[in-house]
């Protein structure tokens, strides 16, 4: 049996958010739903989802905050903003925080439910890819992030903390490109912690010890003075 796309509904608008709700079912969707910011960053790390239609105006914790923090996590997951703003500048400002499509209310529900199809296909597209998963080997170093361990290219067994592995595997996942310190201390520690630049400095230096055959000469970590960090694999 093929399993039912799933969508988080986010809309505080308690009759809209039931009606919608009823109509993405009856597409054959599966719909979890919830009416703040808060509560869809928690879903969203419980759950897997293949779209987030994203309402604007929520209590506490806006959308376009919500989708930025998603993003900032380095979560593919397509992203839809339902807003009661029309203007160009909220469109824009919607699509520059990393939503990939934006729907002012009032809406046509036909014109809802092809865009939301639109980026269904675009979440399968996604998930298709060669993404990292629990493992993940480049040259003769061997890691294991849900194990808290690699193996590297001298043989050695080394034991990773949980961070360590967080940031292996987003340095990973954005291979040959720069990520940012910020997008980092995000990412990786969270919104309330912010450890200072050095930190992560540090986190960089041990990678090298682990997997550099020549620590002074990095073929794998490399810093970005000002900017931030890359992973570079052929």
């Amino acid at each position: 049996m093929t399993k039912k796309p799933s969508i988080l509904l986010v809309e505080d608008e308690e009759n809209l958010q039931e009606a919608l709700k009823l109509n993405l079912e009856l597409e054959g969707y599966e719909v979890t739903a919830c009416s703040d910011g808060a509560s869809a960053l928690k879903f969203i790390h419980q759950e897997h989802f293949d779209l987030i239609i994203l309402d604007v105006m929520l209590p506490e914790l806006d959308g376009i905050s919500v989708c930025e923090s998603i993003r900032l996590q380095n979560l593919p997951i397509p992203i839809l903003i339902l807003s009661a703003k029309n203007s160009s500048a909220d469109r824009v400002l919607g699509l520059k925080k990393g939503a990939d499509d934006y729907l002012t209310k009032p809406f046509n529900l036909e014109e809802l439910l092809l865009r939301v199809d639109k980026l269904i296909v675009k979440s399968g597209a996604i998930s298709s890819k060669n993404s990292i998963t629990d493992t993940y080997q480049f040259d003769n170093n061997n890691i294991n992030f849900n194990g808290l361990e690699c193996v590297n290219a001298r043989g050695e067994k080394i034991s990773l903390t949980k961070k360590e592995a967080m940031l292996l595997k987003l340095l990973i996942e954005n291979k040959n490109e720069v990520v940012t310190r910020e997008k980092i201390l995000q990412a990786v520690w969270g919104y309330n912690v912010f450890p200072t630049t050095r930190t992560i400095d540090n986190f960089i230096l041990s990678f090298r010890k682990y997997f550099e055959a020549d620590t002074r000469h990095p073929v794998y970590f490399h810093s970005i003075r000002g900017v931030g960090y890359k992973f570079t694999n052929r």
